[in-house]
């Protein structure tokens, strides 16, 4: 079957009959999943561009055609703010491109940020049916949200969801971060006075701070939050709630709930020797100066040191934005650390990938355990330990054993670490009587998100302690849905 018949087939009305009857069509069940269309690995790794182009209005329609119309679209279980992914597929497959986008912002305030950052292949599309039953590769959903998404903006035709009259109940965000944004639009399509309080001088938190432009880029989501504005949701930057405001005043100004959103900025070490020197920083502080304080520009007021031999130690998405971002800056080599195997990394495969085509070197089994210095304090060292894998841990991956003996130096002049985050202890701590966990997570009811304070709830990485951005949207919308039925009563 040529190429042109198959297409020609694929856009007929008995295509999805012909796929129903796949045991007798298997040459037409087999159609390979679209490929994203990519910068070249050489060139990208030596600026800021998006590296993932996006499909074609053509890709996207054949991609859409694979979908299979399943009678109980598994899908939908996997995502966490309820996208009717069915609907907003079909639309794509009829060409009817605004109407997919729109379909996305019925649920989801982030459409084409979600298409670029979320795990999808964790969520929506392992629960496909041509993984489930057919053990054959997805419908690529997350491509296929970030096109319509892409083609409504491109488009300049941007629809603004259908908002409620204003109820005159004003609600207080802590945090511009995805689940704060989330629970916004909700709360400013019910009627709700939305204001959302950021600590930073740019909105949008963890999706400004600490992605980069390469991944994400802040016009993307400029385009969402002005969405949000549109809503009537309004935004205060350079306000630290529990510093410029507390929480008595927020309850004095009038606000009937408040939805904490503060993220988990305060980055964990790992109490290793060396730890303190020049050069070994965080993930979260070379990340968050690198992509909102122009850092790597040496006429910065605060510039970031910029090494030639560049050590991430971690293995998540946060790792691979951190090692990425090095060697665009420079890094002659770069390097991720990681004491488990590169199965049991927690970064996206898609993000291991591309740090390999871009020259990254991958130290798994290793872990490091001291770091040494010059005479002026300054990282030159890494002490590695290698590690072999033993049983499982409680989270179900190989735990890491030190090998006997097997101890290698590796010189550095960066190290930035990248072993998780813990929530700042500012929030839970200025709001008098709020329950928090031994991690300094708040404490929730899960089905409504509620703290044990009547009028304060919370979602995201704070309740979460470090999640996905899809899991700290479905947070918001949760809340926003408890809130507002709670203020009803």
């Amino acid at each position: 079957m040529t190429t042109e018949e198959l297409i020609a087939l694929r856009r007929s009305e008995s295509w999805r009959e012909e796929l129903r009857k796949s045991k007798k069509n298997k040459e037409r069940v087999d159609i390979p999943r679209v490929q994203m269309n990519e910068l070249d690995a050489d060139y990208r790794s030596r600026n800021n561009e998006e590296v993932n182009l996006g499909l074609t209005p053509e890709q996207a329609v054949l991609e859409a055609q694979r979908c299979l119309d399943c009678p109980n679209p598994t899908c939908m279980s996997g995502c966490p703010v309820n996208i009717n992914i069915p609907t907003f597929i079909k639309y794509i497959e009829k060409g009817e491109f605004l109407n997919a986008a729109k379909t996305l912002k019925e649920t989801s305030a982030l459409p084409a940020v979600c298409g670029r950052v979320c795990p999808q292949e964790k969520q929506c599309e392992c629960q496909c049916i041509y993984i489930q039953k057919l053990k054959k590769e997805p419908v690529a959903i997350g491509y296929l949200e970030r096109f319509a998404a892409d083609y409504e903006r491109e488009s300049g035709q941007i629809s603004v969801p259908e908002v409620a009259e204003n109820n005159g109940i004003k609600i207080a965000v802590v945090g511009s971060g995805p689940a704060g944004l989330a629970f916004a639009g909700d709360m400013a399509k019910l009627g709700y006075g939305v204001t959302v309080f950021e600590a930073l001088h740019e909105i949008g938190g963890v999706l400004k701070y600490g992605i980069p432009e390469f991944r994400l880029p802040n016009h993307i989501v400029d385009v969402e939050i002005e969405n949000l504005r549109k809503m009537g949701v309004q935004f205060i930057k350079n306000c630290i709630v529990g510093k410029t405001i507390s929480y008595e005043d927020l309850r004095e100004e009038g606000f009937k709930g408040i939805f904490v959103a503060s993220g988990a900025g305060l980055p964990n070490f790992m109490n290793i020797p060396g730890e303190n020197l020049v050069g070994v920083m965080s993930s979260n502080e070379y990340l968050t100066r690198v992509n909102l304080m122009d850092a790597a520009n040496p006429e910065s007021d605060t510039p970031v040191l910029l090494g030639k031999n560049v050590a991430v130690i971690g293995g998540g998405n946060t790792a691979m934005d951190s090692v990425r971002t090095a060697r665009r800056l420079g890094a002659e080599r770069a390097m991720i650390v990681y004491r488990r195997s590169e199965e049991e990394m927690p970064a996206r495969v898609e993000e291991v990938k591309h740090a390999k085509e871009e020259g990254v070197e991958f130290l798994t089994l290793h872990n490091p355990v001291e770091y040494l210095g010059d005479e002026k304090g300054r990282v030159t060292q890494m002490r590695l330990q290698k590690m072999e894998l033993g049983e499982p841990d409680a989270s179900g991956r190989r735990r890491p054993v030190p090998v006997a003996g097997a101890i290698e130096e590796i010189d550095v002049d960066l190290v930035i670490v990248s072993v998780g985050v813990s929530p700042n202890p500012l929030i839970p701590s200025s709001f008098p009587g709020l329950q928090v966990s031994k991690w300094g997570t708040i404490i929730v009811e899960e089905s409504s998100m509620r703290s044990d304070l009547q009028d304060v709830y919370a979602g995201g990485d704070i309740v979460r302690g470090g999640a996905t951005v899809i899991l700290a949207m479905g947070d918001g919308r949760k809340a926003a849905a408890a809130m507002h039925t709670g203020l009803q009563k």
